[in-house]
């Protein structure tokens, strides 16, 4: 039986999740591509689904999630190592000044 060890949680992400842990050697087919693992990527990880360019958006959930601070190839680890997040902490984001309540 093949289990797949990546799943794509939206059509439009650009990253895979892992499932089941990975490691440094194995083989695993990534868009029909077969992809040897150059590190052990842990349960809950992404790896990229297709090349990122430096700069893209890192898509996950079907939103982005961050940016690619370097070229990442189609398998590779993604992580802080070569993304910079796209989270922004509630506490330190400013109020929009015109923005108007709606009803």
């Amino acid at each position: 039986m093949n289990v797949e060890k990546f799943l794509q949680l939206h059509e439009t992400d650009n990253v895979l999740v892992c499932c089941q842990t990975v490691k440094t050697g194995d083989v695993v087919m990534v868009d029909g591509c077969a992809v040897t693992m150059t590190q052990d990527i842990d349960v809950g990880h992404k790896i990229a689904q297709r090349e990122i360019r430096s700069g893209e958006k890192i898509i996950k959930y079907g939103v982005s999630i961050g940016l690619a601070t370097t070229a990442i190839q189609r398998g590779e680890h993604v992580h802080l190592h070569n993304m910079k997040s796209g989270y922004i902490a509630p506490h330190v984001r400013k109020p929009l000044n015109n923005v108007s309540n709606y009803k």
